[in-house]
């Protein structure tokens, strides 16, 4: 099946499903005027049933790797912009918005950056190089990037990486003055995308969240371009206790001036025999609502994504070495869990 083929089928299904007002979180989000999203895959674009439900329930998507270093930048020449390119077409036959992730990361590197044996100074016209072609390639077509991506470890200090000291890009010891340039290259490759700092385990208030807050603090204090926080919402463990300080977490981000997205939220079950029990689908579905609220409730809190949608596509299982799974609004069939329902309501009260 062609990509053009795979379009027609997607909105055929899309009909034939019966979306009526007020019964997707897609309508539920644009009454609300907030984003709903989830990352996608361009390969999976050919299922028909991913794609018409990725385009039923959405209004945002983002690359889940198709823009990353490693699938972008196979040698040091060559830019792989396709697949990429295929997901920006479907979002625009669609009317979906696009989230770009991501510039700069510890991992998911080519392995001719991770073993080039490079220069600070010739990691730095990498990374300015990189930042400005894959900026100016998508301009007026990703609204907002996830420029730098986890640079924090659970202590708040910077995170050791291929950017910041080895070699780094000539500003090792100095902080988060790598993720400051960066930013700088970025708003002059793309005046009018929005620039996101992005990581994970930052819910609540703990050190890790603190050290963002610090640096998004100094960064407006002192006119760095940063225009929101990436929140990814990768939620492991079910008694998810770092949720009881979110909305303190996201009204001081939010008195800093910058907009805040959920970015990647899934909620892994404990994998057993058989389906998720029905205890663990409606604990699974209080954190789905209790995260969505927050946000919602929060005027800066502007777009909220989940990290893939189906339970049939995610990486739990691998990253947890098979521990959880099904972290997902949609089962492996395409059926609404009790997540979606709360999502659901919790979008419906927003309206």
């Amino acid at each position: 099946m062609t990509f053009k083929q795979t379009l027609w089928a997607a909105a055929l299904l899309l009909i034939l499903s019966g979306a009526c007002f007020g019964q997707t979180l897609r309508e539920y989000a644009d009454r609300a005027g907030v984003l709903v999203g989830a990352a996608a895959e361009p390969r999976l674009l050919e299922e028909p049933e991913y794609a018409s439900t990725l385009a039923r329930e959405f209004n945002m998507l983002t690359a889940e790797n198709a823009l990353k270093w490693g699938a972008i930048r196979p040698t040091r020449e060559r830019f792989n912009f396709e697949p990429g390119d295929r997901l920006v077409a479907f979002a625009r036959a669609h009317k979906m918005k696009v989230r770009g992730h991501c510039l700069a990361w510890s991992e998911y590197n080519p392995r001719w950056l991770e073993k080039g044996s490079f220069t600070p100074e010739q990691m730095s016209e990498l990374l300015r190089e990189h930042i400005t072609k894959v900026m100016r390639h998508y301009r007026g077509k990703v609204f907002a990037w996830d420029v730098v991506n986890e640079i924090f470890l659970a202590d708040g200090s910077v995170e050791s990486s291929v950017w910041y000291d080895q070699p780094g890009i000539g500003l090792k010891g100095k902080g988060t003055a790598y993720v400051e340039q960066a930013l700088r290259w970025a708003r002059a490759a793309d005046p009018d995308a929005q620039l996101f700092y992005n990581d994970y385990d930052t819910e609540g208030i703990n050190p890790k969240s603190d050290a963002v807050y610090a640096m998004v603090k100094d960064f407006r204090s002192r006119g760095v371009p940063i225009d929101g926080v990436g929140i990814q919402a990768h939620i492991v463990d079910l008694e998810a206790k770092d949720l009881a300080t979110i909305e303190q977490n996201l009204a001081r981000l939010a008195a800093l001036g910058v907009q805040i997205h959920i970015t990647e939220l899934d909620v892994g079950l404990p994998s057993g025999a058989g389906q998720p029990d029905a205890a663990a689908l409606k604990r699974q579905a209080e954190i789905y609502r209790r995260i969505a609220d927050a946000c919602l409730r929060q005027p800066k809190c502007t777009a909220f994504q989940t990290w893939g949608f189906t339970d049939k596509y995610t990486w739990i299982p691998g990253y947890t070495k098979g521990a959880k799974g099904a972290p997902l609004p949609f089962d492996a069939a395409y059926k609404k869990k009790p997540a979606y329902d709360a999502l659901l309501e919790a979008f419906r009260r927003r309206r």
